[in-house]
C-alpha cells in the first residue's frame, strides 16, 4: 500500500512558484518574490540540499526569478504554465510511496472553500505528476497538502475547522473523511484538532499550528502576553498532550512561543506561525515576521533538527 512520508524523508526536489498576481499581493510583488527566491535558494543549498522545481508564466517571470535567485538559479529548473497562487503545498499533488516506487495522490482543488479561485490552479496537480513522469490516483474529494501532517509511521493530524467546515466537501462527515483519508495517503491514526488561527484564509490549516518534527513528536506554539490566538493555541497544547499516534502511544509535545500579534500595513491581523516552516533535505526553512520572539523560535525549532541548518 502507497503512504505519505513524512516531510523529513529525502527529497529529490521541492515544487514552488513564482509570486506573479498584484490582487494577492495588496502590498506588492517586490517583497514576495524576494522572500521566496530566498527560500528556494536556502532549500538548494549550493548544491548540497534538494532541487527546486519553479513554475513561472513566462521568459519575462524566468529572467526576473534568475536575477533574484543568482548563483543558486543553476540549482532551479523552470516550469512555464499558467498557474494563480504559489503554494503548491495546496495546489499540488501529494507524494506517496511503497518499497521505493513513487506515486503521487491528486485531489479536488476548489481554491480554499471557494475565497480564491485563480485560473489554471486546478491543473496544477495534474501537470507536476506529467512533469515529474509520475502516476497516481485522482480523489473524488477537496484536500490541500496543507490540511493534513503525517508522521510517517501511520499518524495523520488535521482539523475540524478545515476539514468538516462544510465548504469543501458538504455531505462528509468525520467517519467518511477518516476512510478517505486512510485510502489515499495509507494511514491509521487520524488526530483531529478543533480550530486554527485566525484571519486563516485556508480555515485552520493544521500547517499553520502543529507539525510533526519526528515520530510521535510534535511542535506547536505556546501564546505570549496578549496573543490574539491565546485560547486556541493552549486549547492545541491540551489536545495534542490528550492524542495518541496508531501505536497507541501520547504524543510527545514540544512548544515555540508564538509570534503574537502580527500586523498588516493597513492594520489587519496577520495568521502569523513559526509552525508554516519546510523541512528540506539539508535545511529548514522557517517564516520570520519582524517579531521580538523570530530568533527564539528559530533557536527552538533548531534544537528539533540537529542534522539541519535551520534559517529564518
Amino acid at each position: 500500500m502507497f503512504s505519505m512520508p513524512a516531510e523529513w524523508a529525502p527529497h529529490e526536489a521541492v515544487w514552488t512558484a513564482w509570486p506573479h498576481d498584484p490582487d494577492q499581493w495588496l502590498e506588492g510583488l517586490a517583497a514576495p518574490q524576494r522572500a521566496l527566491m530566498a527560500m528556494c535558494a536556502a532549500i538548494a543549498d549550493d548544491g548540497r540540499g534538494e532541487r527546486v522545481e519553479l513554475l513561472v508564466r513566462d521568459r519575462a517571470d524566468e529572467l526576473a526569478a534568475r536575477e533574484l535567485l543568482g548563483a543558486a538559479s543553476v540549482h532551479v529548473r523552470f516550469h512555464h504554465m499558467r498557474y494563480g497562487d504559489v503554494w503548491l503545498r495546496d495546489t499540488g499533488p501529494i507524494f506517496v510511496t511503497r518499497d521505493g516506487e513513487v506515486s503521487a495522490a491528486r485531489f479536488k482543488f476548489d481554491g480554499w472553500g471557494g475565497k480564491y479561485v485563480m485560473p489554471g490552479d486546478t491543473e496544477v496537480a495534474a501537470h507536476v505528476m506529467h512533469q515529474c513522469k509520475v502516476r497516481g490516483a485522482a480523489f473524488d474529494f477537496v484536500l490541500e497538502g496543507g490540511a493534513i501532517e503525517v508522521d510517517g509511521a501511520g499518524t495523520l493530524m488535521t482539523t475540524k475547522q478545515c476539514l468538516l467546515g462544510g465548504a469543501r466537501n458538504p455531505g462528509l462527515d468525520a467517519a467518511a473523511l477518516e476512510e478517505r483519508l486512510r485510502w489515499a495517503l495509507g494511514v491509521e491514526q487520524i488526530i483531529w484538532l478543533d480550530q486554527g488561527l485566525l484571519n486563516d484564509h485556508t480555515d485552520g490549516h493544521i500547517d499553520t499550528i502543529a507539525r510533526f518534527v519526528a515520530p510521535g513528536v510534535v511542535a506547536c506554539m505556546e501564546p505570549v502576553k496578549g496573543d490574539p490566538n491565546g485560547d486556541a493555541l493552549d486549547s492545541i497544547i491540551r489536545d495534542l498532550q490528550q492524542a495518541r499516534t496508531a501505536r497507541g502511544e501520547r504524543l510527545e509535545v514540544v512548544t515555540v512561543k508564538s509570534p503574537g500579534e502580527v500586523l498588516d500595513r493597513a492594520g489587519n491581523l496577520m495568521p502569523a506561525s513559526y509552525m508554516n516552516f519546510y523541512i528540506a533535505n539539508t535545511v529548514v526553512a522557517v517564516p520570520t515576521y519582524g517579531s521580538d520572539n523570530d530568533t527564539a523560535a528559530v533557536e527552538a525549532i533548531q534544537a528539533m533538527f540537529p542534522g539541519r541548518r535551520v534559517m529564518g
